[in-house]
């Protein structure tokens, strides 16, 4: 078995628990890069998002301007399917990758982003809508959906850890005390109780 017949097996695999997990977590992760990738593009790039001109083609009738809501909705659907999909996809690949699970999330997550773009703009564009995108527009498109992945990637790595972000710096007198050493010290201290019972 090949990585290519690995990787179809891992997303497509619906009855494994890990490829749902990541699956779902991959969903919520859309959702929420697509409201940053909204966010990012309002104040640059003043239209609404193609799948506004998708619903006015082919279901509602008359200009895209006319169907905001139902626009929006249908491009978070969008995001979310597509974070459904990559999902899987990083899971399957930090498993291979040597940089660990962070750089992997954030590099792959932009190349998502962009692939992402790239389709947009040579195929559903001009099959699906039969517009194009204006060439002074294209780089804040191509840039919303770098940010849609780097959103995407960094969440999906980063939203498993919990605790503090910051480490205490060290001191002057000597390196910083590591966590792991002040497990052990903790673990290998006596109490007072054993204080006690030694005592005695």
């Amino acid at each position: 078995m090949n990585a290519l017949t690995r990787l179809r097996t891992v997303v497509t695999d619906r009855t494994d628990p890990l490829t749902r997990h990541a699956a779902v977590d991959g969903a919520v992760g859309g959702l929420v890069a697509t409201v940053v990738m909204t966010v990012y593009r309002a104040p640059v790039f003043r239209a609404l998002p193609p799948t506004a001109e998708f619903w006015a083609r082919y279901v509602g009738g008359g200009e895209a301007e006319q169907y905001p809501a139902q626009g929006f909705v249908l491009h978070l659907l969008y995001g979310t399917v597509a974070g459904a999909l990559f999902g899987p996809i990083l899971e399957w690949a930090t498993r291979r990758s040597p940089l660990g699970r962070d750089p992997t999330g954030v590099t792959l997550g932009v190349a998502y982003g962009l692939l992402l773009s790239i389709f947009g703009t040579r195929v559903l564009f001009p099959r699906l809508l039969r517009r194009g995108l204006e060439p002074d527009h294209a780089l804040v498109f191509h840039a919303g959906h770098a940010v849609y992945g780097l959103t995407l990637g960094t969440w999906l790595t980063s939203r498993e850890r919990r605790g503090r972000v910051y480490e205490t710096p060290p001191s002057r007198g000597g390196a910083r005390e590591s966590a792991a050493d002040r497990r052990h010290r903790a673990t290998s201290s006596p109490t007072r109780e054993d204080t006690d019972a030694q005592a005695m």
